[in-house]
């Protein structure tokens, strides 16, 4: 029997995919947990953050495909943090899909009208938050 050596690389590049990074800005701990575990589920790189400051920092420091974004926090903002994060990286300001209980606030209503932004409101189904999630990426 003869042995022949064999590449050090067998069909490089086969059966990989790529995986997409997801801010997740919530100060409900337990919402962003659960939210975090759902989507880690459908193969999403899930990244938390607990308020608006915190997001940017982590915006500043990482790059993600998406940023699934609460409005009311403390510190800073859901809108304020959209503004800001779309200066520091202006890629991201078609990627954010904002999850609210206060889509009837006049305040709230005025921002997704002029930025043009993805929302859900607050209970949404999962299902929905995936789909809004895999339609952004597509």
């Amino acid at each position: 029997m003869k042995f022949e050596r064999q590449p050090d690389e067998v069909n490089p590049g086969v059966n990989t995919f790529e995986l997409k990074a997801i801010l997740l800005v919530d100060d409900d701990k337990q919402l962003a947990s659960a939210l975090q575990w759902i989507l880690a589920d459908e193969n999403f790189l899930v990244d938390v953050a607990f308020d608006g400051e915190e997001a940017l920092l982590k915006v500043k420091a990482h790059q993600y495909d998406a940023v699934v974004c609460d409005l009311k926090m403390p510190r800073l903002r859901g809108d304020e943090f959209y503004l800001q994060a779309r200066e520091l990286r202006p890629a991201l300001s078609d990627c954010f899909i904002f999850i609210t209980g206060f889509a009837t606030d006049p305040h709230i209503r005025t921002f997704f009208i002029e930025q043009e932004v993805k929302f859900l409101v607050k209970p949404f189904p999962i299902n929905g938050l995936i789909k809004c999630v895999k339609e952004l990426l597509s």
